[in-house]
């Protein structure tokens, strides 16, 4: 391959991983043309199939900045799965195949920085759909919508039969309450006679006799 086609090359590749979600890595010894194709058609419309050269997946790897532990595992016949939506639906469409045809060997990956084993793809496969999962969300918010909107339904029918409750007791409470106040005698009404003060006696305006002066007695020489 000429100088500009490898610079070409691995600048397709390094923009390939920077734009991707995840990438699968894997060998594809021994697949016929046909069955790689039919391969590209199980990934899904969010994902490519690419048969690679290690060299230059190397390069456009470290200058992608993807972790070691992916380029590592360069070594065979190789192929990429790039992903660039849902890799739920990618390692489902890898792991079928691969399950179907054993020469198809998934030898690892990277999602969103972050390297996965072989295992850990298949654990991908098993999970839901993006598209199902947003699916079973928007039936559980119906639902929920739907519960809310019955309990708001239900609150005038409520709300009306706690009134007629409330109005049902004030009526029985009403006669009961003057006969009430009636029989209770109010406090301080009658005066205890034992506070009562007597009356003063009268003052006698006539001179105390025990106060007068007696009548001198008359001289005796006066009178002989």
């Amino acid at each position: 391959m000429a100088r500009a086609d490898k610079a070409t090359a691995v600048a397709e590749l390094t923009e390939r991983f920077q734009t991707s979600t995840g990438a699968v890595l894997t060998e594809y010894r021994g697949l016929t043309v046909t069955q790689l194709g039919e391969l590209r058609q199980s990934l899904g419309t969010n994902a490519t199939f690419a048969v690679v050269k290690n060299t230059l997946t190397k390069i456009a790897a470290d200058q992608a900045g993807v972790t070691a532990e992916l380029t590592s595992l360069l070594s065979g016949p190789s192929a990429i799965a790039f992903v660039s939506g849902d890799v739920v639906e990618a390692a489902k469409g890898l792991r079928d195949f691969a399950q179907a045809n054993p020469l198809l060997v998934i030898k690892g990956g990277v999602l969103d920085g972050k390297p996965l084993t072989p295992a850990e793809i298949v654990k991908l496969a098993d999970l839901e759909s993006r598209e199902v999962l947003l699916a079973k969300l928007a039936g559980a918010m119906k639902a929920s919508m739907a519960g809310a909107a019955a309990t708001f339904a239900a609150l005038p029918q409520q709300m009306a039969r706690l009134a007629a409750a409330l109005e049902a007791k004030r009526a029985a409470e009403a006669p009961a309450a003057p006969a009430a106040q009636a029989s209770a005698e109010p406090a301080g009404v009658v005066a205890d006679v034992s506070d009562e003060q007597p009356d003063p006696e009268p003052v006698s305006d006539a001179p105390d006799v025990s106060d007068e002066q007696p009548d001198p007695e008359p001289d005796a020489s006066v009178a002989e």
